[in-house]
């Protein structure tokens, strides 16, 4: 499918700078760029690229200035990022999507399938299950009893979706993702093993989510753990019973959140990041790699780095401090053993006079 420089300036309303003519029919990496390929300049630091790139059509922000003389055409938009997601979801749209039951995938009678499902070969949905319009769900999918799914949703391959969780609208869920499996509830016993505490709950995930492969979302002991709407979730990511995690929240792959944590809209976690339970965390926060809250962040919009969290300006400077103590250590160690050794002497002295 080929695109003019004109129509994909008109479609994102930028500015073009050289041929309005010139066609794309694919995408490549600004370094890799190759005939009739587009690339896209955000970051600074790969602004050399854009002076040998070999792609025909390049996005720029508006406020790129080159040094040099650039043989692509140049399309001028405010956000040069954005605008690539844009494109990206345009030629995803317009790409034909399957439709239709196979023979091999196992329907409870009960269930209700939407228009235009696609349902693939060993996909299984269990009894009074929802599946609404348009869905995808690929094979292997297990899909439990009393589940309701709404429209335009897509299922990798090896999804699991226990009984009686609910999904919204436009969701992706990556291969080997597990909704709803039991919280990790158990109740010790003085001399014998634990007893499994019964999760009797849910999950609900709200329109317009993403989670990434083998994530993990456990049903709540009671009630329901939320994922609210245009959260994001990578991969390898453990949600806990009870949890709720607000909009447009994303959290970075092998973080972990403990159960009835409640995390605010439009956080940040980078990987390996790890809440504890019980807490909250406040709207805008971003938690840096590895940080790990042990109580509640209350203010939002401020940045945390460390275990324990610490707000990151204090963070860097123990770090930085902490990198100096071996000096430190090496220059006061001489002054500190001769002051104690003029105090033993003084000691000494004073009991040496007490005895006369």
């Amino acid at each position: 499918m080929q695109f003019t420089a004109q129509q994909i300036a008109d479609f994102l309303k930028g500015t073009i700078v050289g041929d309005p003519n010139i066609s794309v029919g694919t995408f490549a990496k600004i370094e890799d760029g190759k005939a009739e390929a587009l690339s896209f300049l955000s970051n600074p630091k790969y602004e050399h690229y854009i002076y040998t790139t070999q792609s025909s059509i390049v996005l720029v922000n508006n406020s790129f200035e080159p040094t040099k003389s650039i043989s692509a055409t140049l399309i001028r938009v405010p956000d040069a990022y954005q605008a690539l997601a844009m494109l990206m979801q345009l030629v995803e749209s317009m790409k034909p999507k399957k439709t239709g039951i196979h023979e091999l995938a196992f329907i409870s009678k009960s269930a209700k399938i939407g228009k235009n499902a696609y349902i693939a070969p060993y996909a299984f949905i269990g009894e009074n299950s929802i599946i609404g319009d348009n869905v995808q769900i690929y094979p292997h999918t297990f899909i439990g009893e009393n589940v309701q799914i709404g429209d335009n949703n897509l299922f990798y391959s090896g999804v699991k979706i226990y009984d009686g969780c609910i999904i919204g609208n436009e969701c992706i869920v990556h291969a080997g993702a597990v909704i709803g499996s039991d919280g990790f509830g158990f109740a010790p016993n003085e001399d014998g093993p634990y007893s499994k505490i019964p999760q009797i709950g849910n999950v609900v995930i709200e329109d317009l989510v993403e989670i990434g492969a083998n994530t993990a979302i456990d049903r709540a002991t009671m009630g329901s753990t939320i994922i609210r709407r245009g959260v994001k979730l990578d991969n390898f990511i453990q949600i806990a019973h009870n949890v709720e995690v607000g909009k447009n929240t994303v959290i970075a792959a092998h973080s972990g959140i403990a159960g009835s944590a409640k995390i605010g809209e439009n956080c940040v976690f980078a990987g390996r990041v790890g809440v504890v339970g019980h807490i909250s965390i406040a709207d805008k926060t971003t938690l840096a790699s590895y940080c790990c809250p042990n109580s509640s962040i209350k203010t939002p919009g401020m940045v945390f780095q460390g275990v324990p969290a610490l707000p990151i300006t204090q963070f860097q400077r123990i770090t930085i401090s902490s990198k100096k103590l071996p000096d430190l250590f090496q220059h006061t160690l001489p002054e500190v053993q001769n002051t104690i050794a003029e105090l033993k002497k003084e000691i000494e002295e004073l009991k040496n006079r007490l005895k006369e």
